[in-house]
């Protein structure tokens, strides 16, 4: 088994902990770098700017900014780091005014991100772009640690994945809201186990506002509570909605076009695999375009993986762990529900799809170490080396300006 040919590595970076953070550093720092090259050295870049987003929000937008000018067609609409920083400075500034040009209906819940960046923003506009990256590593090396305190001697070694996971690494490139929902839902579940309650409701709740897939563990935890009849914990779980709701009231009475079933539009079973698929056969009929068809190949290993989860829960010794079983295989329905126009079209929007799957994984196998995981550690692994060679070598610069 090529797993237990790995363990020794495994178990290498466990006995050194500061080398399993220098290699943290090392990942993150060189796909930042790579990335900021591009770009003039500019931070800001990652936050993707659009020039027409910016030009409608121009007071809100750093003056030396990047801002991207887009390909054919599409405006330059930068990319979704943009409106998590635009939110956040209403946020700053003590108001709530939603920035001009974005739709409020599936994104104005998801103020949870925001928020964290306004606490930066209170000091400027270019601190505010600094908060992005300050919760993006923060949350996840702090996060971490509280992982590792969650799992089992056996399993702590494998817990660097955790660390160097691919999506979470994806999720930082473009200081994007899911490591950041993560990071904050792990912590809220070790206050759980630790029966630490105040704690776990309010980061649970804040989880929630940052985003949505945050329900794909906390609601098995109530499942679990339910079964086991611990009416405490079932209360406690149902807390954690309170917040979120109290929001979404609001929402409902500040946009009156907006409506929480919004979300489901984007649901759409298997629409975004097979549209995916169809999209290489067309390619490969046409066998002109190499370059084209190695950009949708890129995606080919995330569909593999998505089988393999799907297979994954239901190996092993099935009721242990159950409920953790059910969060990996809500995380499937939303892989394997996602459209292809929103999603599969591009690699980062699936990618990040996968996030929340690597923390769960381990926590099944805390359970049941007779869960069969081999084959996905080992995509995974892979997947983290395409996806850097892609950042490093094939990634290409796209049209920007700095500043208007």
């Amino acid at each position: 088994m090529v797993l237990k040919r790995l363990f020794p590595v495994f178990l290498f970076f466990h006995s050194k902990q500061w080398l399993t953070i220098l290699s943290f550093f090392l990942v993150w720092g060189i796909s930042t770098l790579s990335y900021w090259k591009k770009y003039e050295w500019n931070p800001s870049s990652m936050v993707n700017f659009g020039y027409e987003f910016a030009l409608q929000n121009q007071k809100e937008t750093p003056e030396k900014a990047i801002l991207f000018k887009g390909e054919k067609g599409d405006l330059g609409a930068g990319y979704d780091g943009q409106i998590f920083y635009y939110f956040s400075r209403p946020l700053s500034e003590f108001h709530l005014n939603w920035p001009k040009g974005f739709d409020e209906s599936y994104r104005a819940p998801r103020i949870g991100y925001p928020l964290l960046i306004a606490l930066f923003g209170f000091f400027g506009k270019t601190t505010a772009i600094f908060g992005m990256y300050f919760w993006n590593i923060g949350l996840t090396l702090l996060s971490y640690f509280y992982l590792r305190k969650l799992l089992s001697e056996e399993i702590k070694p494998y817990a660097i994945l955790y660390l160097l996971s691919p999506f979470a690494l994806g999720s930082y490139y473009v200081l994007v809201s899911d490591s950041v929902m993560v990071s904050i839902l792990i912590i809220a579940y070790y206050f759980y186990v630790k029966e630490n309650y105040i704690p776990f409701v309010l980061l649970s709740s804040l989880a929630i506002l940052t985003k949505e897939p945050a329900l794909f563990l906390l609601f098995p935890l109530g499942l679990a509570a339910l079964f086991r009849k611990d009416w405490k914990r079932i209360l406690l779980v149902g807390s954690v909605l309170i917040i979120p709701l109290c929001w979404h009231l609001y929402l409902a009475y500040r946009f009156p076009n907006w409506r929480p079933g919004r979300l489901t539009d984007f649901i759409l079973p298997f629409e975004g695999l097979i549209s995916y698929m169809e999209s290489i056969w067309r390619q490969l009929a046409n066998g002109s375009n190499w370059k084209e068809l190695a950009r949708l190949f890129s995606r080919f290993p995330l569909v593999v993986l998505f089988f393999l989860g799907l297979f994954l829960p239901f190996t092993g010794q099935v009721r242990k762990g159950w409920e953790f079983r059910i969060s990996f295989l809500l995380i499937m329905f939303m892989v394997g529900t996602a459209g292809y126009y929103h999603f599969w079209s591009v690699y980062e929007n699936v990618s990040r799809m996968f996030t929340l799957s690597i923390p769960v994984l381990l926590l099944i196998a805390n359970e049941d170490q007779t869960i069969r995981k081999q084959e996905y550690v080992i995509f995974t692994l892979l997947i983290l080396v395409l996806f850097l060679v892609k950042v490093l070598l094939i990634s290409k610069q796209l049209g920007y300006q700095q500043g208007f």
